[in-house]
């Protein structure tokens, strides 16, 4: 690893700015970030390299890393990134105050790694980038909250930006109305209208039904908190699992139908409470035969979400988390 200065300038020369340029994908490494990031940042807030080379390959000079470093700095002090993208192609020292800092932005806990966002709405061991969006919230900033929204996905993908960025926020915010009577209710109704939006406009095209692989999502009756059923339709989607999303509430003879007319590898039934998870429904899933006389499958049914917490259906698989919910699904899809 070569020595930098502090402008992000190699001193031995070697691949560094000197010697040419270097590519996106090592500016993405020494920043700490995915390439996908760098690129946004180039298309979306004009920080793509200055001087353009004859080559195919954009190079970037030590003056276009160090851009990138401020943006970098400003957006873990949690401004929204077109105001941290003004700020550093102005060359402002971190040092100053933020400009788009509000009355109801908090100052930041003492604790290590603590985070509050206006108006006592404490988030906790979180990642810097929920600051931001917990304060656009707050604001009722739609446009804030979306540009914050698609870079948390961008950046980190979207299994780790739900799991690290997205529901530590929404949890925070649930926790706010809850302790508060009847206030806040319209922050946490908008987050999770943003997040939606979020979900559908940066995932891919459905994929195309194929016979035994689709997986069908649904939550059970009575059930209406579709979001994390929605991240992961979108999480699959990108693994190129084919979808059958049915969203909140789905009575019971609209699912047995469901699943007899699409024939799923799996159903994955969400349930947010102990009062909607239903054992009779899903064993009653998960006996359903589809497919021609003498060659007859069942679906493989997943108990999604914290109602089916305590009532583990038998010979059922309950997934723990996002990640093992997209990979239990996608090995089935693949089967």
């Amino acid at each position: 690893m070569s020595a930098t200065t502090g402008n992000g300038e190699d001193r031995d020369g070697e691949g560094g700015p000197q010697a040419g340029g270097l590519t996106t994908g090592e500016v993405a490494r020494r920043l700490g970030v995915a390439p996908t990031t760098v690129r946004t940042w180039d298309r979306r807030y004009g920080l793509g390299p200055e001087a353009h080379t004859g080559g195919r390959h954009r190079r970037w000079t030590a003056g276009d890393v160090a851009r990138l470093e401020r943006m970098c700095a400003w957006t873990a002090t949690g401004l929204p990134p077109a105001e941290a993208a003004r700020l550093a192609r102005s060359g402002e020292p971190l040092t100053a105050a933020p400009r788009r800092r509000t009355a109801d932005a908090a100052p930041r806990s003492p604790a290590r790694g603590r985070s509050r966002a206006g108006s006592g709405l404490r988030l906790g061991d979180v990642r810097q980038e929920c600051r931001g969006i917990a304060r656009a919230a707050l604001r009722l900033d739609a446009a804030a909250l979306d540009e914050l929204l698609f870079t948390a996905i961008a950046e980190h993908g979207l299994v780790a930006a739900w799991t690290e960025v997205i529901v530590p926020t929404l949890q925070a915010v649930g926790r706010k109305w809850e302790t508060s009577g009847e206030k806040y209710v319209e922050v946490e109704h908008f987050l999770s209208w943003h997040v939606s939006g979020a979900l559908r406009r940066t995932a891919p095209n459905a994929v195309a039904g194929r016979p035994g692989a689709t997986t069908v999502l649904a939550c059970v009756p009575g059930e209406n908190h579709t979001l994390p059923l929605e991240v992961l339709s979108a999480a699959l989607t990108e693994k190129g699992v084919p979808v059958r999303m049915f969203g909140g509430a789905l009575p019971v003879e609209s699912l047995v139908a469901a699943v007899r007319r699409t024939g799923p590898a799996a159903v994955g039934l969400w349930a947010q409470s102990r009062t909607t998870a239903s054992r009779p429904l899903a064993q009653h899933v998960a006996g359903m035969e589809w497919g021609v006389r003498g060659a007859r499958r069942r679906p493989v049914v997943l108990t999604l979400g914290p109602g089916w917490a305590g009532q583990a259906v038998a010979g059922l698989a309950r997934p723990v988390g996002l990640a093992e919910a997209v990979a239990a699904l996608e090995s089935l899809a693949a089967q």
